[in-house]
């Protein structure tokens, strides 16, 4: 099953030109699954029948995984073994019929104006590392970009003049402009802050203490570190930003078409949610307030 899962990576990579991350995400959930059919005497991929893997989601199910990650894991499958299928490795697809759980959508978390500010206000520009941080709050707030995003920025993706920022995710571009104080914390670190994290040249935007790029895991650990100075109660992440940015242009008078070039969205529908968020905020006022309501 190993071999197989080596060309199902391979034609990822190669043929459906998927991100890394996406290939990362595929090859750690089909290396669990795998292990589990190895623990039940299978040792072909031939040999895998529905009820193998229904029994290998009934598995995750009792281990109390979210009813999100085993989605995933089922989509993964699903993926895995309709290129066997296709490929003519295997003669039927046993994962066809396999039906993911159904999960409850959640609004995305939301920070007030105000609380945005509060939180922005945390940064200083001190020492580099100060610089470093209040560049990238403050740009990912400008820019609704995704962390992914932020993390890949090149020196050359960034026009200061203009106020505009170049975003790459998996092979597509866009142009989103910036404000002021976006501009002015991005020339503060390159004039103060980069430096001191250069180890070798490299044509990344922001590094870490090593020289490297930063991480997700680091830029979450910033996030977390200025929420906690902050005291907002409020579970904030990375995505946080962007949602909040989707919003409070909404709510300035934003269209959302324009939100949805500026985020990236594929499709309008995943941008309609910031205005059932808004919808919904409106009729929670309205409720408090309304002397009849």
């Amino acid at each position: 099953m190993e071999e197989e899962l080596r060309y199902f990576v391979a034609y990822l990579e190669n043929i459906r030109k998927a991100s890394h991350n996406t290939v990362m995400s595929y090859h750690s959930d089909l290396t669990k699954m795998i292990a589990y059919l190895h623990g039940q005497g299978m040792d072909s991929v031939s040999a895998v029948r529905t009820t193998h893997l229904n029994s290998y989601v009934l598995l995750l199910e009792k281990d109390g995984m979210a009813a999100a990650t085993i989605s995933r894991y089922i989509a993964s499958m699903k993926g895995f073994f309709e290129y066997l299928f296709r490929e003519h490795m295997i003669e039927e697809d046993p994962a066809f019929t396999l039906k993911p759980p159904k999960v409850e959508k959640k609004q995305p978390g939301i920070l007030t104006i105000q609380e945005m500010e509060h939180l922005l206000a945390q940064t200083t520009e001190d020492t580099p590392k100060g610089c470093r941080d209040k560049a990238m709050l403050e740009l990912l707030y400008a820019t609704g970009m995704r962390v992914s995003e932020l993390i890949s920025l090149r020196m050359e993706d960034v026009n200061l003049r203009f106020g505009w920022i170049l975003c790459r995710d998996e092979g597509r571009e866009r142009m989103i402009p910036f404000g002021e104080k976006a501009g002015k914390a991005l020339l503060v670190y390159l004039e103060r802050g980069r430096d001191a994290f250069l180890k070798k040249d490299t044509e990344t935007l922001f590094l870490n203490c090593s020289g490297a790029p930063m991480s997700r895991q680091g830029f979450w650990k910033i996030v977390k570190h200025y929420q906690e100075t902050a005291g907002i109660s409020k579970d904030i992440t990375p995505h946080t930003l962007r949602h909040s940015f989707a919003v409070h242009l909404l709510e300035n008078g934003a269209d959302l078409r324009s939100i949805q070039e500026m985020l990236g969205h594929a499709d309008i529908s995943s941008t309609q949610i910031y205005a059932h968020i808004i919808k919904q905020r409106l009729q929670d006022v309205y409720r408090k307030a309304h002397p009849l309501a």
